[in-house]
């Protein structure tokens, strides 16, 4: 389902747009010019072609227009100006601003949370990814059926499957909205009940879980290829990934990991989203590390780093729960030597989260060894003595541990091991004769 495809109001790939950043105190720990740019390329990532762009400062919230007269006719001037058919607003406006506008600006209005939602339609590939999705749209649309179909406010006789008498068109309609969200909702219960039964499965095995998150187009999928072998779709573009993938690697000292590349985060992310993703979401909370990967080239990136936490500590995964999250500042390799140098300045002293570049390489092999130590701390070491004839014990030791030290004694071979307790378990049930 789409923001975009009412049979009264079509936006086609190549629709010529004008992008307007509505300047509010809330959002002041953002620049201007990368807030737009943050906004373009989502309109981008859809096939909008913006125009013009331009930021308006909101001294007063008009409750009907949310701008002033002057400058809802400074907006309609650029419309004309540049022929477009679509005002693109980088906000959340209530149903009642987007049809004033619409009116005002003679030209189609659409806000944040429809883009964003309008890209998760197009984007998501898989069952679950698209029921999330038409539910968000949904929930999202119920608010706006009053402005959405021009039949709403006739009345529905007594006749008919649906609707009784005196029943008008938008109560019907929302009434079929209604049921079509719990019908939904159904099937993605049914679906987490399943995702769950898999977790149980998967923490049944001795397999540790790590869960990549991240703003969107920090590299994530980038980094998920590196460390798999993989060629889930990472391109510059915003929420390239929206279904979530899973691989398995091995660490230092860690046989089998699993590794699983999420959804990207942004500011403002729609509620609605937020809700309908929660199943997809539940990876990321029943994960054993959390890897957050940063943009450290992004201008915004600290601020990008704080919607990220917001959206953790929203979904049960953040500090204040206990989870275990390690920063990774990737895409180093778009800093100079004096940007780089500031970095290490500002860090003063405390441990400097890994700096990579998924896309060289550069700095990923330390960054194996730091999961690899955080997966592996609660590990104790363990002397073995075996004789040299047993190989397949040594290679296990070697495949599921990390072997500290190694020492041939005639006929026996001396090894110090970190394990953890399930692992020496294991090895003391395996049979290796």
């Amino acid at each position: 389902m789409s923001v975009f495809n009412r049979a009264d109001e079509g936006v086609r790939r190549g629709t010529r747009a004008v992008a307007i950043l509505p300047i509010l105190r809330s959002a002041a720990s953002r620049g201007a010019d990368a807030r737009l740019e943050e906004f373009v390329g989502l309109a981008a990532a859809i096939g909008i072609e913006v125009i013009d762009q331009h930021a308006f400062p909101i001294r007063k919230v008009r409750p009907a227009t949310l701008f002033g007269q002057g400058q809802i006719e400074h907006i309609h001037t650029l419309v004309e100006a540049t022929g477009s058919e679509l005002v693109l607003v980088d906000t959340t406006l209530l149903p009642v601003q987007q049809a004033k506008l619409e009116e005002a600006l003679n030209a189609k209005v659409i806000d944040r949370t429809g883009l964003i939602l309008e890209i998760f339609g197009e984007r998501a590939a898989t069952a679950e990814g698209r029921l999330q999705v038409e539910l968000a749209h949904l929930d999202y649309q119920a608010g706006r059926l009053v402005r959405s179909w021009t039949h709403l406010e006739r009345q529905r006789g007594g006749f008919g499957f649906l609707g009784g008498p005196g029943e008008t068109q938008i109560e019907a309609d929302r009434r079929i909205i209604r049921d079509r969200m719990a019908r939904l909702r159904r099937e993605l219960a049914d679906l987490s009940r399943t995702r769950g039964l898999h977790r149980d499965r998967r923490g049944k095995a001795p397999w540790p879980v790590i869960a990549l998150v991240g703003y969107t187009n920090a590299g994530k999928s980038t980094l998920f290829n590196r460390l798999t072998g993989a060629s889930v779709l990472a391109e510059d573009m915003l929420f390239a990934t929206l279904d979530p993938t899973m691989r398995s690697i091995s660490l230092p000292g860690v046989a089998k990991v699993i590794l699983s590349d999420t959804v990207g985060f942004v500011s403002d992310l729609p509620t609605q989203l937020v809700a309908a993703f929660h199943a997809t979401l539940e990876e990321v909370v029943a994960a054993d590390l959390i890897v957050h990967v940063r943009d450290i080239a992004h201008e915004d990136s600290d601020a990008q780093r704080g919607d990220v936490n917001r959206v953790l500590d929203e979904i049960g995964a953040g500090v204040k729960d206990s989870k275990i999250i390690i920063e990774v500042w990737n895409k180093v390799d778009l800093l100079d030597a004096d940007m780089r140098a500031a970095i290490l300045d500002d860090s003063g002293g405390r441990d400097q989260p890994p700096l990579i570049s998924a896309l060289s390489g550069e700095g990923v092999d330390a960054l194996v060894h730091t999961l690899a130590r955080h997966l592996t701390e609660a590990h104790e070491e363990h002397r073995f003595v075996l004789p040299v004839t047993e190989g397949r014990g040594r290679a296990w030791l070697h495949e599921h541990g990390e072997v500290v030290s190694e020492t041939n004694r005639n006929s026996d071979v001396e090894l110090t091991v970190r394990l953890s307790a399930s692992d020496l378990a294991r090895f003391h049930d395996r049979d290796f004769a």
